[in-house]
């Protein structure tokens, strides 16, 4: 029963996250053998505000 937890930065549509969600669906499905009706996904989307890398916001890497 996989639980995949996916972080990106706010902004996917409803359709994006639908198709993103299927497609990371089917791939454990084919390679774990669980059922889809076993799989959960949940998306945590974040501002650019509070997501960082290489140590700098995104927020920041957006005004360059």
């Amino acid at each position: 029963m996989p639980h995949i937890q996916i972080t990106l930065l706010e902004g996917r549509t409803p359709e994006q996250k639908r198709k993103i969600a299927a497609r990371i669906t089917d791939v454990m499905v084919e390679e774990s053998g669980t059922s889809r009706e076993g799989v959960s996904v949940a998306f945590v989307e974040v501002s650019p505000a509070s997501f960082a890398r290489a140590g700098v916001l995104v927020l920041d890497r957006q005004k360059t």
